[in-house]
Formats: C-alpha cells, sequence, structure tokens
C-alpha cells in the first residue's frame, strides 16, 4: 500500500447545477456565489495554490461559461477600470486571476450529470502524473494552512494511496455523509490520521461504523482513474467516487485526516449564511450591522 509522487494536480468538479440555489443559480453557477465579496471558487482556488498545485483542472459543464471567465484574467475589464481611476481594484483582480501561460489551467467538460466519479474521470486525460488532489468547492474550510496543503504534508509520509478529508459529526448526522469504517487499532496512535478499512455511504446512523465524516477535499492515487473506468452507475445511474475509492483500498490503502480549518456546507443555504455571518464577524466593518440582528457585540473599527 504505497504511492509515489508529488501531488501535482487539483480536479474543480463544477459542472452541477446548483438547485438548491434555484433561482440565483439559473444564470449564475452556486461556485460563483459570494461569501462576503469572494466567490467560492476563489476559495478553492487560493487554497490549491497555496498548497503548491501544478495544474488546476476544472470540469465545468457549457452552460456555465461564467467560471472560465471568472477564473482567467480580464485584461480588457482591467484595463478599463484603470482608465476609470480604479487602480487598487484593477489590481486585486491581476492577483487573484490566472493566465497563460504563467497559470497551468485547463477547462474540459461533463456534459451529463453522471455522479462525481463521472466528474473526476473526466479529468482523467489532463491530470499531471502521480497522484490527484479533489476540491469541491461548496465545501468551504476556512484556515491556515489550508486544508489541502496540510493534506499534501501528512500525504508524503501517510503510507496510503487514498487521503480523504474527514470531521467527527453527531451520530444522528452519519446518514448525510460517506462515512470511515476506521481501523480504531492504529487511529489513535497517529493523532489527525485515521487508517480505514472500508467507507460506507450514509449509514443508517445506527450502523455508523465511526463518526468520522468525508468531507469535499481528496488525494487520490493515479489507480482512482481505472477504478472510475471500470464503476458501474449506481443509484440514479451515477458514477460514485467513493464506491471506486473504496474499490481501491485493499490494493493501495484508505486513511481520513482530520483537518484543523474549520469546515461549511456552502452546498445549502444554511451553510452558505453561517459561512458568511464566520467571515462577518471577524471584520470590524460588519459589526454594527451583526449588533442590529442581536448577533455579536459591536467591535471597535481597525485604527
Amino acid at each position: 500500500m504505497t504511492k509515489t509522487g508529488p501531488v501535482r494536480t487539483a480536479i474543480f468538479p463544477v459542472a452541477g447545477l446548483g438547485s438548491r440555489f434555484l433561482p440565483a443559480t439559473k444564470a449564475t453557477p452556486k461556485e460563483l456565489l459570494p461569501v462576503i465579496d469572494t466567490p467560492l471558487i476563489q476559495y478553492a482556488i487560493d487554497e490549491a495554490k497555496a498548497a503548491g498545485i501544478e495544474r488546476l483542472v476544472f470540469v465545468s459543464h457549457p452552460s456555465k461559461a461564467a467560471i472560465e471567465r471568472h477564473v482567467m484574467d480580464d485584461a480588457a475589464l482591467r484595463a478599463d477600470l484603470q482608465a476609470r481611476g480604479k487602480a487598487g481594484l484593477a489590481a486585486a483582480l491581476a492577483e487573484t486571476a490566472l493566465r497563460t501561460p504563467e497559470d497551468d489551467v485547463i477547462f474540459t467538460f461533463q456534459h451529463q450529470p453522471l455522479g462525481l466519479g463521472h466528474a473526476v474521470l473526466c479529468a482523467r486525460d489532463h491530470v499531471l502524473p502521480g497522484p490527484a488532489a479533489v476540491i469541491l468547492p461548496d465545501d468551504l474550510i476556512l484556515g491556515e494552512p489550508g486544508c489541502l496543503s496540510e493534506m499534501i504534508d501528512v500525504y508524503a509520509t501517510a503510507g496510503t494511496g487514498h487521503l480523504v478529508a474527514t470531521m467527527e459529526v453527531a451520530a444522528q448526522e452519519t446518514g448525510k455523509y460517506g462515512i470511515l469504517d476506521t481501523d480504531t487499532g492504529t487511529a489513535a496512535a497517529q493523532g489527525r490520521l485515521f487508517p480505514a478499512r472500508g467507507m460506507v455511504e450514509k449509514p443508517n446512523p445506527k450502523d455508523a461504523p465511526s463518526r468520522h465524516a468525508v468531507v469535499g477535499r481528496y488525494v487520490l492515487d493515479a489507480s482512482i482513474f481505472d477504478d472510475l473506468a471500470a464503476q458501474a452507475p449506481g443509484a440514479g445511474g451515477e458514477i460514485q467516487l467513493t464506491d471506486a475509492i473504496a474499490k481501491g483500498i485493499d490494493r493501495v490503502g484508505l486513511a481520513g485526516f482530520a483537518f484543523s480549518g474549520t469546515r461549511f456546507d456552502c452546498g445549502s443555504k444554511a451553510g452558505m449564511l453561517r459561512a458568511t455571518l464566520h467571515l462577518a464577524s471577524q471584520d470590524p466593518e460588519y459589526a454594527e450591522v451583526l449588533e442590529d440582528y442581536g448577533l455579536a457585540p459591536r467591535v471597535a473599527p481597525a485604527a
């Protein structure tokens, strides 16, 4: 159960329709919905870049061209802002944008909604040799260092080919997640690393093998693509990433990693609100607004 090579590629599955946020996502991809003033996709990109990722592969849908427009540099827009005397804003856009050839960025398409596993498989031809990371942008994980940075650091010595981000959830919440069947005999000895012998997708809480829930960060052995290609569709005709990961456990190994950051499920309205309030509570600019709604004491403005 060994792995080889550095983690050089990050895959961003962004082809979903965002139906839980309709009508807001009728014309705006859910990945571009902002938390305060930063779109979810930007948090994910920043996390990947901070982790030293070389190639970013976006698996999108033809109807979501706005994602590429946001991700890539817009020199004409920056020039217009400069001409209007908004040099600071133009500089901020330049700092966050990706541009070729300096940045290794690829867009490819998932034309049919055939599941997360299928979306990852769509990136196969564009992944650099070695293991690959998968980032789900609507799982916002805030913290320093970033979740993916922590995972890649651990992956170098973990001794497993598949590493998944996990967090401990309440017993009654296990039915909402993929849950690791952890090897408790070794997990306690390895701190935040939890070797696993299996994974159960959304178990009945009374049957859950643990409370270690898998969330949207993965570092996967390159064999995942062969396993996905051979994976039969499951419920709803979708190819499940968790099924393909489970298939490779005996060959490459699996472990969960308890990241240090705070995770927000921004695939839900409640999660987006929590993330917004969390960031707002840390910024004196919004103290008065929060106080108006009884959410926090007023914070003195920064000097």
